[in-house]
């Protein structure tokens, strides 16, 4: 996965780009764009999209601290990189747009389940009360991702599909 010089700059500011995202919408409980830059990044990028993924989680860490919490976006993001990239890569406008915020809406509505894993294991937390007591966060966070998803995910694919032939010169 030997990336460019041009793709090295147009991760980098997308991996800031999703942290001045995830900055600016902080004050929103559970709003937040991250898995629609992710589901884009994966459909355009694919291997690829890893690398201002993983910039993004490193930012992460650098600004707010490489705390316990952290650790779960070395893995959460990393799921719905392999969800999206076992879906069909050739799929029509209309199907890609229902998929990829289908995708989003579940991926905010287990974020919780997700989370759980890394608390259970960390702090001895119990998991299935962690779940349970997530719950109503998890449907705001779907709620928030389906929205987001349905408005973002394809403008956004088809602003980084434009840049494909620029970062290949």
């Amino acid at each position: 996965m030997k990336i460019n010089l041009k793709e090295l700059a147009t991760f980098a500011m997308l991996s800031a780009t999703m942290l001045i995202s995830k900055l600016v919408l902080e004050a929103i409980p559970n709003f937040h764009l991250l898995a629609v830059f992710t589901i884009a990044m994966t459909a355009v990028y694919r291997q690829k999209a890893l690398y201002p993924i993983y910039g993004y989680v490193f930012l992460q860490g650098l600004v707010a601290g490489f705390q316990p919490w952290w650790i779960l976006h070395l893995y959460v993001w990393a799921v719905l990189w392999v969800v999206v990239m076992l879906l069909p890569k050739n799929m029509g406008k209309v199907t890609a747009t229902v998929v990829y915020t289908a995708v989003c809406t579940l991926h905010g509505l287990f974020f919780g389940i997700l989370s759980a894993i890394s608390q259970a294991l960390l702090f001895g937390m119990g998991f299935i009360e962690m779940v349970i007591t997530g719950i109503p966060y998890d449907l705001i966070h779907a709620g928030h991702n389906l929205i987001l998803g349905a408005v973002l995910i394809m403008p956004i694919t088809m602003v980084l599909r434009g840049t494909q032939k620029y970062l290949k010169n």
